[in-house]
């Protein structure tokens, strides 16, 4: 059986007119996308603490309530970050 050849990288290359196609439609996307997952975090950042309270009312004795504590605060920070643009202009 003979040995089949490796495959060409040139067909593997991208073209520079794709790159660019490809490149206008990620910056479009990302201009749509952009202002409603910044909406979103900023409105998760403000409502996400009062989750908090009943969990701090129980105390974070018992593992997976600490767990769950910790976890709704790094989402917090998250959302602070990713919202922190929200309606400036």
């Amino acid at each position: 059986m003979p040995n089949p050849s490796p495959p060409s990288t040139e067909s593997l290359t991208p073209s520079p007119e794709a790159v660019s196609q490809y490149s206008s439609r990620l910056r479009q996307t990302l201009g749509v996308v952009r202002p409603s997952a910044q909406f979103l975090s900023f409105w998760i950042a403000i409502a996400l603490p009062f989750a908090y309270l009943p969990l701090l009312a129980n105390g974070l004795n018992d593992p997976t309530i600490a767990l769950t504590f910790v976890t709704l605060l790094v989402v917090n920070v998250f959302a602070l970050y990713a919202g922190h643009g929200y309606n400036q202009h």
